[in-house]
């Protein structure tokens, strides 16, 4: 099988409100193929879905009742620290919810966490062993 993702899904509970943080969070628009019920969002090289919970776990037929950390988190990389500080005085100020303010970590990046509505964790690093190029993409 080929290293890639081209869909990310995420289950949430309300398609309309979670859309909406997206939208103001991030300033992403919604794709053409969005519909009642699941939105869809272009993002660098691969899509983001949002889909509601309970439907998501029934197509995988699994239960639908995970609760607390789900094993995961989605990363936003910027290119400095000045970067990743200035992205988490935008998201208090838009009122989104922050687990653990910036900070240099163990692995030698600086980052910090903020969850979404329905909980999962976006975590948002400069790692300077990560290298981005002119698009924001992770370089060869």
């Amino acid at each position: 099988m080929e290293p890639r993702i081209t869909l990310i899904t995420l289950g949430v509970a309300n398609v309309a409100a979670a859309t909406q943080f997206y939208e103001s969070v991030f300033g992403w628009k919604r794709t053409a193929d969005s519909q009642e019920g699941i939105s869809f969002f272009q993002l660098n090289g691969l899509q983001l879905a949002l889909f509601p919970t309970e439907d998501l776990a029934q197509d995988a037929r699994v239960p639908a009742d995970g609760t607390g950390f789900k094993g995961f988190s989605l990363a936003h990389n910027l290119r400095s620290e000045q970067e990743v500080d200035a992205l988490f005085l935008e998201l208090q100020s838009r009122g989104v919810i922050i687990l653990k303010q910036p900070e240099k970590v163990f692995w030698g990046g600086y980052s910090g966490y903020f969850s979404d509505l329905d909980g999962h964790l976006w975590e948002v690093a400069y790692n300077p062993f990560l290298p981005l190029d002119e698009k924001g993409n992770t370089a060869p």
